[in-house]
């Protein structure tokens, strides 16, 4: 008669308490995963560390970015997949400025490539008109003649490049000082405030939450 084969039990999963925890296991690493997926290419969590952006932004203003308001990369490195939306002037954007930072910043765009902006005493004059700014505050009421603070001789932004300038106008170091903002080291656009803290207070601002930035 012929032999019968041998066969291979199926293997077994765990059983009880250790087929609870091999569920929750597999659970909470999709959800990282998940999480990391989403914070690498979608949306990225951000706080504001500085006043260069009052009174829009505070000190302790913790903002979601969206990072496919531009484009989408590839998940967990700087490849972009495809093109999603264009800069605009008026964009709260969150970028690497041209020099060595520990941290990105966070400014608004005021100039595109091939516009022209120009600073007479404190105003903001972009391709020849004068810009309304009801965002902007100054805090310094003096007019400095000879500092590019206040005046700034007109100045074409190059192909690829933002001119960026804080809200907080009399202290924001901006592109009116370190030049200009590389518009593909641009990490995304500024969408909410999802948390705010007063540290002045040590109390949360709960008026700030859901404030949406335009």
């Amino acid at each position: 008669m012929p032999r019968k084969k041998k066969t291979k039990p199926a293997p077994q999963e765990p059983a009880g308490a250790g087929r609870i925890v091999w569920d929750w296991a597999k659970t909470i690493g999709l959800a990282l995963l998940l999480a990391l997926v989403i914070r690498s290419s979608l949306v990225g969590a951000y706080s504001i560390p500085s006043g260069s952006m009052l009174q829009t932004l505070q000190l302790g203003d913790q903002l979601l970015v969206s990072k496919v308001a531009y484009r989408l990369k590839l998940p967990f490195s700087d490849t972009v997949l495809f093109t999603t939306g264009e800069i605009q002037r008026g964009d709260i954007v969150v970028f690497d400025p041209p020099f060595q930072s520990q941290f990105p910043y966070i400014k608004r765009v005021i100039g595109l490539p091939g516009d022209t902006v120009q600073i007479r005493d404190k105003q903001v004059y972009l391709n020849g008109r004068r810009l309304k700014e009801p965002y902007v505050r100054h805090s310094d009421q003096m007019v400095l003649g000879a500092n590019r603070r206040d005046q700034m001789p007109p100045t074409k932004v190059p192909p690829g490049k933002l001119f960026v300038m804080g809200d907080n106008r009399d202290d924001s170091e901006d592109s009116r000082f370190w030049g200009f903002a590389d518009a593909a080291k641009v990490h995304g656009k500024a969408l909410v405030i999802y948390w705010s803290w007063d540290w002045s207070h040590m109390r949360p601002r709960w008026s700030r939450l859901g404030t949406i930035l335009d």
